[in-house]
């Protein structure tokens, strides 16, 4: 501020129209309120600075009162051997009374003596046998409340002086009585005893000790105790705390116990299932938790944290062994004892399928390591995965106990008493709801499943050995003609409130139905009609028509967002609902999303104009600078496919996409005349693809129907055979991003590899139709398949030298039979459609995906594939191409020799119409939308020097590079039919 030559100062004021009195109190309050905030706190910290003092002193007043009774129950019983007696035990004596007072299981004294007073007590039993007349004397009902603390405080003592030293008994927790006295074994022996269900106590003390938490303290006593654990020398006899923990579990939930409910984090399913392989240490508890009750009760606990979201497990033992993996293994090991039982109740198998469920989510992806996986990816050995951030990796062993357990019995026991009750008639099918919720826990339990464990592993038990699918095809059938969808998330506690009821059970019907028709033969399916009905067929359609309808069109946003939140956490893929959203959308448009997850929604031609103009820009993007960087290749005309690898190899992708221009050289190695306007380049493209993918070239061979497949055994012919694959991929990426169409007739299932995919059984004809009559033939036999000698090994013929392969590790000796035959069958589909071309096919594949992105074509089947890299096969369309037609050398439209030769060429046949345009165009077969799309277009001139009598006689020519037909002006239509015939071989 500035001086302004005014001596007087202005009044402040406030502008809020508070005047400075107001102020004042106001500063005044808020002062007075700090004070009184600090008076108070340090009133609150004097006062616990005086309870702490009065603890201290208490605690300090305490321990020398406790010293004070240590000693003189010294004096009175002698401290090293105990003066004590049976009477010592009886409800007059003071010994037991005085012993707990000053008992501190960290005293090695105070614990010498308790180890001491159980030895004695184990022998006064061993002598007498009564137990109730030496803790209550004559009249145990008359002192029954003072007994029964006893008892109470002598286990849970016994309990705390293991648990405190622990690491000095680790090596005897786990023993039993028959071969050790030890302390421990003692102390654990007397609990055993005390907990006898036959004894009048025995609910009161197993009622004290689930108060106390001891499966808190037992945890940590096994887990100490396994890691020094030594061969059990006394076959067919359980350690003393296995004996123990089998007591206590057992005698929770049996009639008529009266045990309180404890906190769920400190109970035996929390606790102790939780202990990496609990099963292992302690097979007889084991068979005692497997038992019908016992399982039940347990099972039901669990499952109502589950249903509550209670988070009730302890820490991890290690990073490969956390928690929740550890619970499901030891769950689901015994799992399969309790539903083989025949009493096993249907509200157990729905606890079970929730709580494995709920486990299962949490579990990371566990990959297989069978062969069966491995042959059948299409990635080489050397392909590196990239791996997941923050990928949780469990313990071999731990992934190999839940894997086994998930078997072919478990997955029929738990469908069966699932299903057991679900009528598979449809006219007598009603949805009530202990149907949905069994359809519920199956669906919500196999989804999770699909999304965890190897796929292989399970799909053939859920199709053939089950009756999942006959199941819920009648379950979604009803819904259907009910219209009954909308009231099912309401019962399926699996689902959000938003989902739409029929996502999950159509989620796992597909694949075990797809599973199912990949070894279906024509015969089952059109005429026996299985495993639907066609009339059941056309209904799914509409089923999955409208279901794609409502998630790709109707609704898509909210299955959107639902998938970008659960992409942000890392357990999306586990989610049973969320991972089914995520596969049938992505971000984007409607269009996009139909595009990418049901092209064939989507006409043809419409597909195929979308690629095009994929092609176009991905063309443009790179022309801008090709003519600076253009590439010129020279060919020798007898060593093409040579000349081409060597220099098409040396480019790079962007080369690879910008213009080649090509000079042939001749025998003498003069450049023949000619420049180089993409004819030439169209020219040696036909030339190329001709020579390399021929069969006596040697790295393909044809089928019987003259298809062509990567040769199995190219390696035998020749030592780069992997990089001639790599290169061909490229060449014939390059004809398709050029537009250029090659007569080059690929089997399916060879395509099905540029899409990445599998193939099976129904591919199996087309390649080798009399194995696949042998495996149809096992399919079908009616006998005991094992007295045919079959094992799991193929024999290799290529070239004369037969080498047999195992289809699995020990393969061998391990022999074919009625329940193992369709794995069998899968296995030999797969080594001869996948496994032994899967090299060759990998580098193929990484050749063409130089130039040919892998989602350009995840919008075409594999016969639109061959579409795409040969034109249509429908017939050929004269008027299109007269249409789009040029003429030179004097020719135009109405020419009287040009009117002729359209009424010749619509007038031959199919067959002789594609061998006009093959020999003009290099292909016999026409762009997929039209003449207006071939390159260049297709043109009539008047042949040089046709003037001349002579010269009519001659024959048409052509030049393929420019899609030129050179024709002579031939006086009649007989003449010039009779003429291209003879040119042609029409």
């Amino acid at each position: 501020m500035f001086f302004t030559g005014d001596p007087t100062t202005r009044k402040r004021v406030d502008l809020g129209g508070r005047s400075s009195k107001e102020r004042d109190r106001q500063k005044l309050i808020e002062q007075t309120r700090l004070e009184r905030n600090r008076r108070l706190w340090l009133r609150q910290q004097n006062s616990a600075a005086i309870k702490i003092q009065k603890c201290f002193r208490g605690r300090k007043a305490v321990e020398a009162e406790h010293d004070k009774v240590r000693d003189q129950f010294y004096r009175t019983y002698g401290k090293s051997y105990l003066n004590i007696n049976r009477q010592s035990f009886g409800p007059d004596s003071e010994f037991l009374r005085n012993l707990f007072f000053f008992f501190n299981a960290q005293n090695n004294g105070d614990f010498t003596v308790l180890v001491e007073t159980c030895r004695l007590l184990l022998q006064l039993v061993q002598d007498n046998g009564d137990i109730i007349s030496l803790f209550g004397g004559v009249d145990y009902l008359t002192n029954h409340a003072l007994v029964d603390y006893r008892v109470k405080q002598l286990a849970f003592c016994c309990i705390q002086a293991v648990y405190h030293n622990r690491e000095q008994l680790k090596d005897q927790v786990l023993m039993t009585p028959w071969e050790s006295s030890e302390p421990a074994v003692v102390l654990l022996e007397v609990v055993v005893l005390l907990i006898d269900q036959k004894l009048p106590w025995a609910c009161k003390i197993v009622g004290y000790l689930l108060q106390r938490n001891v499966f808190t303290l037992f945890r940590e006593i096994v887990l100490v105790g396994k890691e020094n654990r030594r061969p059990n020398n006394c076959v067919g006899k359980a350690p003393s705390l296995e004996r123990m923990l089998s007591m206590i579990i057992s005698h929770v939930g049996q009639k008529p116990c009266i045990c309180p409910h404890i906190d769920p984090l400190c109970s035996f399913s929390s606790q102790m299932l939780t202990i990496p392989f609990l099963w292992q240490l302690f097979p007889s508890l084991k068979e005692v938790f497997a038992t019908r009750e016992l399982s039940r009760h347990y099972t039901h606990q669990m499952a109502l944290c589950v249903q509550g979201h209670a988070n009730v497990l302890p820490n991890d033992v290690s990073a490969e062994y956390p928690g929740y993996a550890c619970l499901l293994g030891n769950m689901l090991e015994t799992a399969g004892v309790t539903l083989s039982q025949p009493d096993c109740s249907f509200e157990m198998a729905i606890d079970l399928a929730a709580v494995t469920t709920f486990l299962l989510e949490t579990l990371p992806p566990i990959k297989s390591s069978s062969r069966e996986t491995r042959e059948s990816s299409t990635l080489a050995e050397d392909d590196a995965a990239l791996p997941d951030e923050m990928e949780i990796v469990l313990n071999r062993d731990l992934e190999q106990q839940i894997t086994n357990a998930i078997n072919s019995r478990f997955l029929l026991q738990l469908t069966n008493v699932l299903f057991g009750e679900i009528s598979l008639n449809g006219s007598h099918y009603g949805l009530d709801e202990k149907e949905v919720t069994a359809v519920g826990a199956a669906c919500a339990f196999l989804n999770v499943i699909f999304n965890t464990l190897p796929l292989e592993r399970i799909m053939t038990i859920l199709a053939y050995r089950t009756d999942l699918v006959r199941v819920l095809w009648n379950f979604m059938k009803q819904c259907h003609e009910k219209q009954r969808w909308s009231s099912l998330p309401e019962q399926l506690l699996h689902l959000p409130a938003d989902v739409p009821g029929w996502l999950l059970p159509l989620a796992v019907f597909c694949p075990v139905y797809k599973h199912m028709l990949m070894i279906v033969d024509n015969e089952e399916f059109y005429e026996q009609e299985k495993p639907l009905s066609l009339k059941d067929i056309r209904c799914l359609i509409i089923i999955l028509r409208q279901a794609l309808w409502q998630l790709l069109w109707v609704n898509p946003m909210a299955h959107n967002n639902a998938v970008k939140q659960m992409m942000n956490t890392s357990a999306y893929r586990r989610n049973p609902v969320e991972s089914i959203k995520h596969r049938a959308v992505l971000d984007g448009t409607k269009a996009n999303d139909i595009m990418k997850r049901a092209p064939f929604l989507v006409p043809f031609t419409s597909r195929v104009k979308i690629f095009n103009s994929q092609l176009l820009a991905a063309r443009q993007r790179n022309g801008a600078h090709g003519v600076f960087t253009r590439n010129r290749f020279r060919i020798r005309r007898d060593h093409i496919l040579e000349d081409a690898y060597n220099q098409m190899s040396a480019l790079s992708e962007e080369d690879l996409r910008g213009l080649i221009r090509v000079a042939f050289v001749n025998e003498f190695g003069v450049e023949e005349a000619g420049i180089d306007g993409g004819g030439i380049f169209k020219d040696f493209m036909e030339n190329i693809t001709r020579a390399a993918f021929d069969v006596q070239y040697g790295l393909f061979k044809e089928t019987a129907d003259h298809l062509l497949y990567p040769n199995p055994g190219s390696g035998m012919i020749h030592e780069q055979h992997l990089q001639f694959f790599h290169f061909l991929g490229t060449l014939l990426a390059k004809a398709m991003f050029e537009g250029i169409l090659v007569d080059i007739p690929f089997a399916t299932f060879f395509l099905s590899k540029l899409k990445q995919k599998f193939n099976y059984l129904n591919d199996l004809p087309s390649l080798d139709p009399e194995l696949y009559r042998h495996l149809i033939f096992l399919k079908h036999y009616q006998g005991d398949i094992s007295e045919l000698e079959l094992y799991f090994v193929i024999v290799n013929n290529e070239y004369g030298e037969q080498t047999e392969e195992e289809l699995l590790p020990g393969g061998r000796n391990n022999r074919v039979t009625n329940e193992n035959v369709i794995t069998f069958i899968h296995l030999v589909s797969n080594h001869r459609l996948n496994f032994q071309i899967r090299q060759q096919s990998s580098h193929f594949l990484r050749g063409f995906q130089q130039l040919i992105q892998k989602d350009w074509i995840d919008m075409f089947n594999e016969h639109e594939l061959q579409l795409l890299i040969s034109g249509s096969l429908e017939s050929l369309d004269v008027d299109d191409l007269r249409l789009h037609t040029n003429y030179a050398g004097g020719y135009h439209s109405e020419h009287y020799v040009i009117e002729m030769f359209w009424e010749v060429l619509k007038g031959f046949s199919l067959e002789k119409q594609k061998k006009f345009l093959k020999f003009v165009t290099g292909c016999s077969r026409g762009p997929l939308l039209g003449f207006k799309f071939l390159e260049p277009l297709f043109c009539i001139q008047r042949a040089a020097g046709s003037a001349s009598e002579e010269a009519l006689d001659r024959l048409p020519t052509s030049a393929t590079c420019m899609n030129l037909l050179k024709l002579p002006p031939y006086r009649s239509k007989q003449q010039l039919e009779t003429k291209i015939a003879l040119r042609y071989k029409c």
